[in-house]
């Protein structure tokens, strides 16, 4: 409940009045992203809201809306597999609460963004690391996940792409965790929320149709449209039929005593995502030139490096680990006017990262990288 360190010292510094270089912005609608408003606000005043259907999965007429957006990335889903939620959380909520007793444990990838903890707390679900390991490139531990295995796992969360990494599991990936999950009964709970944001031409596929393993997908429009005060999601069931058709029975439940997505959001999805093309460019657009400037920035000085990035929203950096992430961060903050996170926050296993937002307006990611290269 106590603030951290850092989080105390950027509340003094906003309450001082100074200029700040925010290098960690994630909401995109503060961003300057141009987004259509008046098809956005004219779709939430559909006289259809007026009226009250109840449906535990969500209005069909937005499932299948969620359904073409898989179908147009070349992925059959059938709108009787989604649940729609009001966020991904929870939906992460109900698929704790499908597998899990009191105790049970999930294995979660390490790093990895810190929401989690929260969420498995509030459900008294244990989580355990593995790790994500860097080698020109990431990618999953997966000898140290099945030593993290015990009789109380009852899945592997996997963030696809990984946030902060920007890593994406691969297709051997994805066999080996098929492999794994299916031979000791335990599902795959697959987070795409930035699937949409690869920075290569190659496309990699959703977890959404997986059929090997038992297994969970989630994602929203939060990122994929950019509206995250909209605030709908949605969580996707698949894998062996007898296992799927017992899952969703169990999740209807959950959904229906919640009922917690309003009629105005649900009818304005199918309009939502619609949107999620333009803004999808831009984003992209706007990361790869963050990427860039920050390379050439990064070509002219030896102390520091990027670790490669597949997609997201996010840069990793590697600094010279002459003093903890947190004095790092700190110092940055008070001596420069320059907002990152340190890699402690997302558990990366030393002190000598730094993570940034590549969706941070150009100007002042180029300033604030600036400013931060000339203090290491």
């Amino acid at each position: 409940m106590a603030p951290n360190r850092l989080s105390e010292a950027l509340a003094a510094h906003r309450a001082a009045g100074k200029a700040l270089l925010d290098l960690t912005v994630s909401n995109p609608t503060e961003c300057g992203f141009e987004y259509d408003r008046s098809a956005i606000l004219k779709v939430l005043s559909n006289p259809a809201a007026l009226s009250y259907e109840p449906n535990p999965r969500g209005l069909e007429a937005a499932r299948r809306a969620v359904a073409g957006y898989y179908a147009d990335r070349e992925e059959h889903v059938s709108t009787e597999d989604i649940f729609l939620t009001t966020s991904t959380s929870e939906a992460y909520s109900y698929v704790f609460r499908t597998l899990c007793d009191p105790g049970d444990e999930l294995l979660i990838p390490s790093p990895s963004y810190p929401l989690f903890d929260f969420l498995a707390d509030i459900q008294d679900v244990s989580l355990v690391r593995y790790p994500l390991l860097y080698d020109h490139g990431w990618q999953i531990d997966f000898h140290a996940l099945e030593q993290a295995i015990t009789p109380r796992t009852r899945g592997v969360i996997v963030v696809h792409p990984n946030n902060p990494t920007g890593h994406f599991a691969k297709q051997a990936e994805m066999a080996k965790l098929n492999s794994i999950c299916s031979a000791r009964e335990m599902a795959i709970i697959a987070d795409e929320v930035f699937l949409d944001f690869a920075l290569e031409e190659s496309r990699p596929p959703s977890f959404a149709a997986n059929r090997s393993a038992p297994t969970f997908t989630l994602s929203g429009l939060s990122k994929i449209s950019g509206l995250p005060q909209m605030k709908a999601a949605w969580l996707i069931a698949s894998g062996p039929q007898e296992w799927k058709s017992e899952a969703l029975a169990r999740i209807e439940v959950i959904a229906d005593t919640y009922l917690s997505v309003n009629a105005p959001v649900q009818l304005a999805i199918p309009k939502f995502l619609e949107q999620r093309h333009a803004f999808q460019e831009h984003v992209i657009a706007r990361v790869r030139r963050n990427l860039a400037g920050l390379d050439g920035q990064l070509a002219r000085q030896k102390a520091s490096s990027r670790l490669s990035v597949e997609g997201g929203w996010c840069a990793v950096l590697r600094v010279p680990a002459t003093r903890s992430d947190e004095d790092l961060a700190i110092k940055l903050l008070t001596d420069q006017g320059v907002s990152v996170h340190p890699g402690h926050f997302y558990e990366f296993p030393s002190d000598a990262y730094l993570v940034m937002s590549l969706i941070t307006p150009e100007r002042t990611f180029a300033e604030g990288t600036r400013r931060l290269l000339g203090v290491l």
